[in-house]
Order: C-alpha cells, then structure tokens, then sequence
C-alpha cells in the first residue's frame, strides 16, 4: 500500500475490510515538507479521510492515529484545549489528517504525542547518543520545548485503549483526541520520577 497514492489506500481498506485501522505512518521529514507541501499533505492530510470513509462504504473498520505535531514555538507545554497552531507544512498537514478522520463522524481516537523515540529508526534519542560517540563536545539548539516519549509506551497504551473498548459502540463513547506524552518538568524545575499521562483534550 502506498500512502501517497490514495487509489492504493482505497483499494487495500475495501479488500480487507478491517475491523479496527491503526494509523501510525507519516511524512515526518519535517524541514523536508516546505519543500515537499503536496506530498506532505497527501501522506499524512489525506490517507486518514480515505481510511474514514472506507466505513461509509461498508468497511468495517475504527479509525485510530498515532500522530506528532508541532505547534507554535514556545517555552512552556501547551494545555489542554487549547488551540491549534500548526507553524509549518507539517503541522498543518497533520492537522489535516485529524480534521479529515473527525469529518467522517466514525468512532476514532486520535493519540497526540511528541518527540517519539525508540531502538530503532532515526530520532533525537540515537542521534545524540551517536554523536556523543563521535564527538568529545556537542552543541544542541534549546529554542525547543518538547516531552520525548517512548515508541513503546505509546504501542502498549494504544493496546490497553482498545481492549478496553473492543465494540464500535464503546469506542464512540471516547472517541476524540488524547494527549500521550511522557511526563517533563518545565524548564527551570526538577524532573520528576519518568511517568507519562494520557488526558482528554477533546
């Protein structure tokens, strides 16, 4: 199945007929976007409303995203509730692909989450680790604020979710959008013992 080409998607979704899709695939080159804005949207704005209506057509299926965002520059976390901000290409095309999946009306949960690193792949986590290998100094940008959250943790709580609501009618009661990140002191203050939280903000 090729997620830039939503023909592909369509075709799979009909052919299978899933009872539950697990969305956890996106464009995430996030300088690259600007570059690259239709491909960007296609892959991460588009597929997600072609998976949705898939349940208008028949297919019996739940949609569910994993998905990282990126807001407005800031120095503090963002609440609950709050607005979205998208500040580039890709914010907005994950945006895109929340609005499309809630456009649809089908029982979904939407997992926000940031800085997602894990044993493999490329992430901040292996590449620090790799340089502070190669390198006796490092120089980091701290113009970001950000909660690094374990692939992992994000993987065994999206399975608890959705054991606890196996039926179409239990999901619909929680459908909305979740913020999965781990826990990260603000600057300035000590970190507390490693935790994460999962809080409805919609």
């Amino acid at each position: 199945m090729d997620l830039s080409d939503p023909d592909s998607v369509r075709k799979c979704i009909r052919e299978i007929q899933p009872g539950l899709i697990v969305n956890a695939a996106a464009y995430t080159a996030v300088d690259k976007a600007e570059a690259e804005p239709d491909l960007a949207m296609m892959v991460n704005g588009t597929p997600p409303h072609h998976g949705g209506r898939g349940e208008a057509a028949g297919c019996r299926h739940r949609a569910l995203l994993h998905r990282l965002r990126v807001r407005r520059q800031q120095s503090h976390a963002l609440r609950r509730g709050r607005c979205d901000h998208p500040i580039n290409v890709y914010g907005r095309s994950k945006l895109a692909g929340e609005e499309a999946i809630q456009a649809v009306g089908a029982p979904h949960l939407i997992l926000r989450t940031s800085w997602v690193y894990g044993a493999r792949g490329k992430n901040f986590l292996l590449t620090i680790l790799r340089l502070a290998r190669e390198r006796d100094e490092l120089k980091i940008v701290d113009d970001q604020f950000g909660a690094p959250t374990w692939s992992r943790t994000i993987a065994e709580t999206t399975a608890q979710m959705l054991a606890q609501r196996r039926s179409a009618a239990a999901l619909a009661e929680v459908s909305g959008v979740y913020h999965l990140t781990a826990v990260v002191a603000p600057p300035g203050m000590a970190s507390p013992k490693p935790s994460w939280r999962i809080r409805r903000c919609s």
